[in-house]
């Protein structure tokens, strides 16, 4: 479903990715780890086609990038800061209905509440603005955003940073759940060495902009890491990842955000 060769992204002078490659199979989560500044979010936004100096070869659901754009609508983002990617002045309704006009999708209602339904919110919620929102649920707006268009591949950049240790737990239930109904692609960007090992099958981390290592989860919790630096955050690591990781088996109301504040 994705396939990087030999990617460099630029700030000006300035090179943020360097020289990556990695490829991710249809249906997996691959998550990409590092320190503040490794690259990992610009190298998201190469993905999601928001940062346009980039080189090398990218591959997104067999079209190659650069030459001729993958179908539009095929690869969608969901941000770290639910309440900074949504429009404060616009309902959920509108916010949903958006991508829907961009792309000409004729009769839009069915398909935002069937949206707003997959992701455990309310109908009363559809005319809500975000600020009378949780956070927990302008994440599940943001995420019914995204999907709205029934994309294959979804980026998802530090997607539960923002929120409090246990709607963190609903939003990962949220995210496993639909991944599994839809048989979508992930590419999750996180400190959160927990989260990954919840969410994801293989690991890259990254340092300077470039992939040092990449490790199975299995690895990643047996911490059989081969490089210094990941060693490092493993160390680093020690004690949060049991104190943090999320329960494997979450309760069924943590999917349909009952316990977030209405």
């Amino acid at each position: 479903m994705i396939e990087a060769r030999a990617l460099a992204a630029r700030f000006g002078p300035t090179t943020a990715v360097d020289g990556v490659s990695f490829s991710v199979a249809s249906g997996e989560a691959f998550g990409i780890v590092g320190e503040s500044g490794s690259g990992k979010s610009t190298l998201l936004r190469v993905l999601a086609g928001l940062h346009e100096a980039w080189s090398g070869r990218l591959v997104l659901d067999g079209v190659p990038q650069g030459r001729r754009r993958a179908p539009r609508g095929r690869v969608q983002m969901v941000f770290q800061d639910p309440y900074g990617s949504l429009h404060p002045r616009h309902t959920v309704d509108r916010a949903l209905a958006e991508p829907l006009a961009v792309h000409r999708v004729e009769d839009p209602a069915p398909r935002i509440a069937a949206a707003l339904d997959a992701v455990g919110l309310e109908p009363m919620h559809r005319f809500r603005y975000p600020h009378q929102l949780s956070g927990g649920q302008r994440q599940r707006v943001a995420i019914a955003r995204a999907l709205i268009l029934e994309p294959p591949i979804l980026l998802l950049d530090e997607p539960t940073a923002a929120l409090d240790a246990s709607v963190q737990a609903e939003i990962i239930a949220l995210l496993q759940r639909l991944r599994r109904e839809r048989r979508l692609t992930y590419v999750l960007v996180s400190h959160n060495l927990a989260i990954v090992a919840q969410l994801c099958e293989r690991v890259a981390v990254m340092q300077d902009g470039r992939i040092v290592e990449e490790l199975t989860v299995a690895e990643l919790r047996a911490r059989t890491a081969q490089h210094p630096y990941t060693r490092e955050l493993l160390a680093a690591s020690q004690g949060y990842m049991r104190r943090h990781t999320p329960h494997p088996n979450p309760l069924p109301q943590a999917e349909r955000g009952l316990g977030e504040r209405s």
